[in-house]
């Protein structure tokens, strides 16, 4: 758990890779900046295997959440629904890519909607916290998609850890602060 303090306005960026617990992560943040909470899942489940993920994080968070199912419009969700939480909590942006990129290929049309998910984080009236995978850091994948998607996360990361307060990298379970810096978090 991340031990400095935490306002309840706070816009917050948890990376990590596959099973980091990132995920975790940000629910245990979202359950101490208020009662009002959003869960904002990006995820449609294509498969039974993915339906069975979806309502076990369903039954994971509980009747204290309120679920807004959004493939595609974040920043839209934002901009309606943030006045009436305190916290909004947003998994995944590597998923919501994903549906961008089969709604349609349009790089610049993608940027743009990254660039609006930003400015919609920044001026959110409540507290949000996002929930992305960190694609990057293996291999350069063979194929023209993947390499197009990694790149996509990539700036999507970038431009939402420029507009939170906070930036947490999560490895086994671990977080890790990288922004603000390790000695701007200390008592």
């Amino acid at each position: 758990m991340i031990k400095s303090k935490i306002s309840n306005n706070s816009k917050i960026l948890i990376l990590g890779g596959c099973r980091s617990g990132k995920s975790s992560q940000a629910l245990q943040l979202a359950e101490n900046m208020g009662p009002r909470r959003i869960f904002v899942a990006t995820c449609v489940p294509h498969d039974k295997e993915m339906q069975r993920r979806v309502d076990l994080h369903r039954h994971e968070r509980g009747d204290s959440w309120t679920t807004r199912e959004v493939p595609l419009d974040l920043a839209g969700t934002i901009r309606k629904t943030g006045s009436s939480a305190d916290v909004m909590l947003v998994d995944c942006l590597t998923l919501w890519l994903s549906n961008l990129l089969m709604e349609n290929d349009d790089e610049a049309r993608i940027k743009e909607s990254i660039r609006d998910l930003a400015q919609a984080v920044g001026s959110a009236a409540c507290g949000v916290i996002l929930v992305s995978n960190e694609v990057g850091a293996g291999i350069v994948p063979e194929n023209r998609l993947a390499r197009h998607y990694r790149d996509l996360a990539g700036w999507t990361n970038q431009a939402m850890a420029a507009v939170c307060d906070r930036v947490v990298w999560t490895v086994a379970g671990i977080p890790v602060t990288i922004k603000p810096s390790p000695q701007e978090c200390a008592p």
